[in-house]
């Protein structure tokens, strides 16, 4: 799209959806907010806040173990959210719907469970050059432990895996692989059913990080055939502290419990302790009720918007921004993959990312600055950071524009 053509959001009806995130109505240093770190966290809509305190002034009790109706009812809730999340991702059986503190806990439940059961040494686990930090340091742990090897696919200059070498790389030493669908720093759109068909056909099962994928891409995760599937409700405009992990049924009734205590036990003694059945076998403890249920009407919401409409909204505004933001001079791009989605990473000549997310705070426009939980990628790349600005689908063209303004003030003020 170029400058001369009509600023319009034509998918949804974009100022409705806006009223529904109180947030966006607020204003910081006296100008409309501008919200472009989504990456990070996405606004709640009205609907998961009322959710919140609906069941902290109406029902407020613990799950699973109660008699009483309050207890009862909790139960219900929080039950019927985990049934939402295995409809919206189109999981066989609700019970492979492990209620998580989110992404991060869910990699490192798989990395140690999964590891204690099946690596050994001289066993490889295989990540890629991308992967956010909770997708490195938890299999690093786990590899140190059991002796086994980490190896890295590793990314071109564009920001892509080399496909080529990940074919290389795939062996009967190569115990799981563990990739992010989408990057959190890049954007880019891993080849993950590829990946996951080429890793089945030596019956090595695969992880996928979705902390950037489940919020913008639909997900069917028996098409998918992912052995493994992560990620935070945080991310998709539910509350933080909640998160997913999906498992086959099959890996997780082989994978020994992560956590003992309270619910994931049928019996205990102090000779010995039986374990609880899926999904409880992995929760133990109180988890987080009313987290659980507002991550269940944070589903309710974006199925009623519907998941492929929100991904064409927001492509539409990835690209327009894509578009303004390649005429700034001297702004580069720092991954430039085909396939992309959510978030934009840049630098602007020989401004520091933070000095420039600073003056761009100061405009009321959000992005995140540095290295994104990404050390590893911005190394690749011989830079300390980026600027990342990252999209959802209540961001507008508008929006974008001032995000240009903001831009070329700050070249003014520091060029």
């Amino acid at each position: 799209m170029t400058n001369s053509e009509p600023i319009t959001d034509s998918v949804l009806d974009i100022e409705k959806i806006r009223k529904d995130f109180p947030i966006l109505q607020t204003k910081v240093y006296g100008k409309p907010l501008i919200y472009l770190d989504n990456a990070a966290t996405t606004q709640k809509p009205r609907t998961v806040l009322q959710s919140l305190e609906t069941y902290y002034t109406q029902y407020n009790s613990n799950v699973h173990r109660g008699v009483h109706f309050l207890s009862q009812q909790a139960t219900e809730a929080y039950e019927e959210a985990r049934k939402k999340i295995a409809a919206y991702i189109n999981a066989r059986f609700d019970h492979e719907i492990i209620f998580t503190k989110g992404t991060t806990n869910g990699i490192n439940l798989v990395a140690s469970s999964f590891g204690k059961k099946f690596l050994k040494a001289g066993d490889e686990v295989l990540i890629s050059a991308m992967e956010h930090h909770s997708n490195i340091v938890p299999w690093q742990l786990i590899c140190e432990e059991k002796g086994a090897t980490l190896k890295v696919i590793p990314i071109n200059e564009q920001g892509e895996l080399k496909m080529d070498a990940f074919d290389e790389l795939l062996n009967s030493k190569v115990k799981i692989v563990a990739v992010t669908y989408v990057s959190n720093s890049l954007g880019t759109v891993n080849p993950v059913f590829e990946m996951i068909q080429k890793a089945h056909a030596l019956n090595i099962p695969v992880l996928i990080d979705g902390a950037q994928a489940i919020q913008h891409i639909p997900i069917d995760i028996q098409q998918l055939d992912a052995d493994f599937f992560a990620f935070s409700g945080h991310k998709i405009y539910g509350p933080t502290g909640v998160g997913v992990l999906y498992g086959k049924e099959k890996w997780l009734n082989e994978m020994p419990p992560y956590e003992g205590g309270g619910d994931m036990i049928k019996n205990v003694t102090f000779a010995k302790t039986t374990y609880n059945e899926l999904p409880f076998k992995f929760e133990a403890g109180t988890p987080d009720i009313s987290g659980g249920i507002a991550l269940g009407a944070a589903i309710d919401y974006v199925q009623q918007i519907g998941a492929a409409t929100i991904q064409q909204a927001e492509e539409e505004v990835v690209a327009y921004a894509f578009d303004r933001l390649s005429a700034i001079s001297s702004l580069r791009f720092i991954g430039d993959a085909k396939h992309r989605s959510g978030a934009i990473s840049f630098l602007v000549g020989n401004i520091h990312p933070f000095d420039l997310g600073e003056i761009l705070d100061k405009q009321s426009i959000a992005v995140r600055t540095g290295h994104h939980c990404t050390q590893p990628l911005m190394d690749f790349f011989h830079i300390p950071g980026t600027v990342r600005a990252s999209f959802a689908f209540y961001n507008t063209k508008a929006e974008v524009d001032e995000l240009v303004k903001g831009i070329e003030k700050a070249k003014r003020m520091l060029e």
